[in-house]
């Protein structure tokens, strides 16, 4: 499937921006401009089912690396994926090349509780408010609070169908130099798999005051934390 980009910027260097299900390339709004003015031209895709791209009537995280794979340059300078659209980079950076990825925040696993809060939060998404959502994202700022609920009115809930807890996608080893970011309460990226992550050559960073949602939460950590790798 061929995904609607969003582009920022006309820089010499490429960096690729991949949102996480439920959400959109309009999560990347105040990451954009500070890559562009970093001299890059930002390229970030909206995924099959959400935002401005075509729903499907299937949905795995194969077909959504798939897609990144057909509708992205080959050969970026930088790739960063948030949470489960880091999952997906990961499957899909053995034939995107980029020089440099970043995974924030990434969910390789899934547990039955995660799974069973994920389904029920799609539900919720399509009668959401801003006024519900919002103390929910306390750290964000108003631009960010309506365009996750603009992403909310355009995604397709059965792109989460797929979801299940014995899937596992851990890559075993970075294929291009690789950052993780982890937030500050070190649930999704936690000491264990931290050392892990480690031992297996990748670099981890914890963004301390940041929440899941790193680059919306703590813009200015988030940015902190990508030192050396832009």
């Amino acid at each position: 499937m061929r995904l609607k980009l969003h582009e920022v910027g006309d820089g010499d260097k490429v960096a690729l921006l991949v949102h996480s299900i439920i959400s959109s390339a309009s999560t990347w709004g105040r990451v954009a401009p500070l890559l562009a003015e970093r001299g890059y031209r930002v390229i970030m895709p909206d995924l099959r089912g959400h935002g401005d791209s075509p729903h499907a009537a299937e949905y795995t995280p194969e077909l959504f690396a798939a897609d990144l794979v057909e509708s992205l340059p080959t050969g970026a300078d930088l790739a960063i994926g948030h949470s489960f659209g880091a999952s997906v980079l990961s499957l899909a950076v053995a034939e995107l090349r980029p020089a440099k990825a970043v995974y924030s925040e990434p969910i390789w696993r899934f547990t039955d509780k995660a799974v069973a809060e994920i389904r029920e939060f799609a539900q919720f998404t399509k009668v959401a408010t801003a006024e519900a959502i919002r103390p929910m994202f306390a750290k964000w700022t108003p631009e960010d609070i309506e365009a996750e609920i603009a992403g909310y009115a355009q995604w397709d809930v059965k792109a989460v169908d797929w979801l299940d807890s014995a899937l596992d996608y851990l890559p075993a080893r970075p294929l291009v130099p690789t950052l993780v970011q982890g937030a500050g309460d070190h649930h999704i990226v936690p000491d264990d798999l931290a050392a892990k992550l480690r031992e297996c050559g990748f670099e981890v960073r914890y963004v301390p005051e940041a929440g899941h949602c790193i680059h919306r939460d703590d813009l200015d950590g988030f940015m902190a934390s990508l030192d050396g790798w832009l």
